[in-house]
């Protein structure tokens, strides 16, 4: 699935798969992509009947993910790419020539993060709950995987559950209304869940001169208060 993307994440760039680079954590995410606005993606699957908590589970996930930074993306592309035996692929080159870039623009990259859920079929509490987190917000999209044996070949129905094809642009337009109208009367631009931080001197992303250290791993400990959120 990650290699044919597309049907459910259109214009989006699989960088790793089963991820699990975490200094505080087990977990791995099924797939992470970035999109062409340099946002990351997560994507996860599900094998049964009503989607599970799926949707609680993705939410913690793209917290996670958030503080990713592009070396970090860099290097876990690096290891898909190995995964999927482009063992002579330039990891770096790839990712800048899919965001159009010439060099890594540290501030715009991972500025949002986006959910993709796919399951064989969702229960109305999980379809409920997107559609409240997305009025607040967030980015989620649920996707409709069913599977069908034709010929001994397995063919796949894929329908996007939310939003509905004719729907997608009209939320978007209403997200971004609410967004103006919350900045009106706040007079600043309300905080999005998934926001990327700006670093604090104080984070470990950061070395005592001011230059990213090159970490393959996110450390999640703190994570918040320690840069800044």
């Amino acid at each position: 699935m990650s290699l044919s993307i597309a049907v459910i994440a259109p214009d989006t760039l699989v960088i790793a798969e089963e991820y699990g680079e975490w200094d505080d954590s087990r977990r791995r995410i099924d797939l992470i992509g970035i999109d062409r606005d340099a946002n990351l993606v997560v994507i996860e699957f599900k094998r049964t009947e009503d989607g599970g908590h799926m949707e609680l589970q993705a939410i913690r996930y793209a917290a996670m993910v958030s503080t990713m930074t592009f070396d970090q993306a860099v290097d876990g592309f690096d290891q898909y790419l190995h995964q999927i035996n482009r063992h002579d692929a330039d990891a770096k080159a790839e990712l800048l020539a899919f965001l159009g870039w010439d060099e890594p623009d540290h501030d715009q990259f991972a500025q949002e993060v986006k959910i993709v859920l796919a399951s064989a079929e969702f229960s109305l509490e999980l379809t409920t709950a997107v559609r409240c987190l997305n009025q607040r917000d967030l980015d989620i999209r649920c996707v409709r995987l069913q599977p069908y044996n034709l010929s001994d070949r397995v063919l796949v129905d894929v329908q996007k559950i939310i939003p509905p094809p004719e729907a997608a642009e009209y939320q978007v337009r209403v997200r971004e209304k609410v967004r103006k109208e919350r900045e009106a009367q706040y007079g600043i631009e309300p905080p999005r869940v998934y926001r990327r931080a700006r670093l604090s001197e104080n984070c470990p992303l950061w070395s005592r001169h001011g230059r990213r250290r090159p970490r393959s791993r996110i450390p999640l400990s703190s994570a918040s208060a320690r840069c800044g959120w």
